[in-house]
């Protein structure tokens, strides 16, 4: 059994090899040193001393697991760093082999970082060193894992056999589990915030909000959400859904439900989505609530979406925006952070000749590259928790919800990583063109309210903070702490973290955090006082949804976001 184990994990390491490989990158294989990169260390004197340290450590840690010398500690696990904790891993063998990781992972890094390369392919490397590290790690197999051992021991190979089920289970759905599932259901504890589907048309269904306050603001708000994975992270469980809280501020409020593609959508392109997502949303908002104006909150890729959609708008004469809010969203893709290394023109070249007759983009892809990003904490915990241990994680709505994936169209999706990713078109005006219409977002005018988290590994907060230096209208700039998830639903009613403001604006971030005041508490606090001004004045608050035109379709949350990508 524990071989069995043992062998599963190394197919678990293998498929996300492969995984990144379609994604564009070049990982090692399981077992040893990647022969590819070894060409590029460069045997230069400081390279050859760090390699001699490295193997009279080795020599150190031999000798005291045979008793030659005293045992000692020569490596600690870097801060933050829980693989090793428990104390199975004291035991003088187990020591040893945790010791041996560390030493050879450390002077594999060194290695790379002593590259004879230029800086991105060093990067590059460096990354998937790293991935490979973390794969390899002595943890993450039932024959090396003191913890495992222990526990399939004290069980009579109970935990072993469990683990061996969810394994098999998870391989099936093509997705590590994350969280138990089965305390989880959309519409019943999760996306649960009264309200019913308005319109619907093939790319989305409009959600309106039920008010909960006698007055609401005059000025509808619209809010389109990332479209990579459902839109219920902004309403997760009533204490922490964003939605819920918007509208108790008294927002008529409407939200962009998109439906995760289908084969027969697989031609759908970035104009669709701005066309007959964006825009339709507009004008079904401007006329059910008979108003000339809306507030827009985005987060993530809806964002870039609703940004690329207002030069459309312009050229159309459409002023249907009062302001615009971007939360984690990233215009400026000088650095994009480490998904860009799963980003480069092989992945275009290869899908170019599939583009005419279209195709869909998995969202379990999309995720498992997501996931790599934090291999650690998102892959190889769950391995060893799950199948090693046999254990069921506990639930937590924000893991339910970023194992709930939508698809994307393949054009879509392409033009997304070759225009943005690639070539930076978002910062070079007239660069391209979508729906006939040369994009130039130096031309925005339009207030607008910025937020960043400063720990977020998918969009860098630095990076964010390049919309500064594109929009040319009144902007506000907040940075949150926390990550990209985690850092933007931070609810007020928790008065967890803080975040930093500064009234100025100068062209380097580093200069804005120096100066930035830090305050406790959740972000949405800001943005409401930022919002309240441009929302007009309160009225009495529509007794009914949609109008004779928009009749109410469904309940919220809707059938689209029931939706399970198999």
């Amino acid at each position: 059994m524990l071989q069995q184990l043992n062998d599963a994990n190394r197919q678990w390491w293998l498929h996300w090899e492969n995984t990144a490989n379609s994604s564009g990158g070049t990982p090692a294989p399981a077992g040893g040193v990647p022969p590819t990169w070894a060409a590029w260390l460069n045997p230069r004197p400081e390279w050859i001393e760090k390699q001699t340290e490295y193997y009279r450590a080795q020599l150190d840690l031999w000798l005291g697991l045979v008793g030659a010398k005293p045992a000692q500690k020569l490596i600690e696990p870097e801060r933050g760093d829980r693989r090793f904790n428990a104390p199975e891993w004291e035991d003088p063998l187990f020591s040893f082999i945790k010791q041996n990781y560390l030493l050879t992972s450390k002077w594999l890094m060194e290695s790379v970082s002593a590259a004879a390369t230029d800086e991105e392919m060093r990067e590059k490397i460096a990354f998937f060193t790293r991935q490979y590290v973390d794969a390899i790690s002595p943890a993450n197999f039932a024959l090396t894992n003191p913890e495992v051992l222990k526990l399939a021991k004290e069980t009579q190979g109970e935990s072993l056999s469990a683990g061996m089920q969810k394994m098999l289970a998870d391989v099936q759905k093509g997705l590590i589990t994350t969280t138990d599932e089965s305390v989880f259901e959309v519409g019943r504890n999760l996306a649960v915030t009264p309200g019913a589907v308005v319109y619907e048309n093939d790319l989305f269904q409009l959600l309106q909000y039920t008010p909960s306050t006698d007055k609401v603001y005059e000025v509808p708000l619209l809010i389109v959400p990332p479209c990579v994975n459902k839109y219920y992270i902004m309403d997760l469980q009533p204490e922490n859904s964003m939605v819920r809280w918007v509208v108790e501020q008294g927002y008529t409020t409407f939200l962009v439900s998109w439906k995760s593609v289908q084969p027969e959508q697989g031609k759908l392109t970035w104009d669709d989505y701005i066309e007959q997502g964006v825009i339709r949303a507009a004008e079904v908002v401007r006329e059910i609530t008979r108003r000339e104006k809306m507030n827009v909150l985005s987060f993530c890729i809806g964002g870039e979406l609703v940004s690329t959609a207002m030069p459309i708008m312009q050229s159309r004469g459409l002023d249907w925006f009062e302001s615009l809010t971007l939360m984690t969203v990233i215009l400026d893709h000088s650095e994009p952070g480490d998904i860009k290394h799963f980003i480069d023109w092989k992945l275009i070249r290869s899908r170019e000749p599939m583009l005419e007759q279209g195709g869909v983009v998995s969202g379990k892809e999309l995720a498992r590259t997501f996931a790599s990003l934090r291999a650690n904490d998102l892959i190889w915990n769950y391995v060893v928790n799950n199948y090693l241990k046999g254990k069921t994680p506990p639930p937590f709505d924000l893991l339910y919800w970023n194992n709930d994936s939508a698809n994307l169209a393949l054009p879509m999706h392409t033009f997304f990583l070759e225009n943005m990713y690639l070539k930076n078109n978002l910062t070079k005006p007239n660069s391209f063109s979508l729906c006939g219409v040369p994009i130039d977002l130096t031309q925005i005018t339009l207030p607008t309210y910025v937020f960043a988290a400063r720990e977020d590994h998918i969009v860098l907060w630095r990076s964010a903070y390049g919309t500064t230096r594109l929009f040319k209208g009144p902007l506000r700039f907040v940075l949150g702490a926390s990550g990209h998830i985690a850092g933007t639903i931070n609810p007020v009613t928790a008065n967890k973290r803080n975040y930093w403001v500064n009234e100025e604006l100068p062209a380097d971030p580093e200069q804005w955090f120096e100066k930035a005041e830090s305050r406790p508490g959740s972000w949405w606090q800001d943005w409401a006082v930022w919002l309240a001004p441009r929302a007009g004045k309160q009225v009495a608050a529509p007794k009914k949804l949609g109008n004779t035109k928009y009749k109410e379709i469904e309940p919220a949350p809707g059938r689209y976001v029931k939706e399970r990508v198999e």
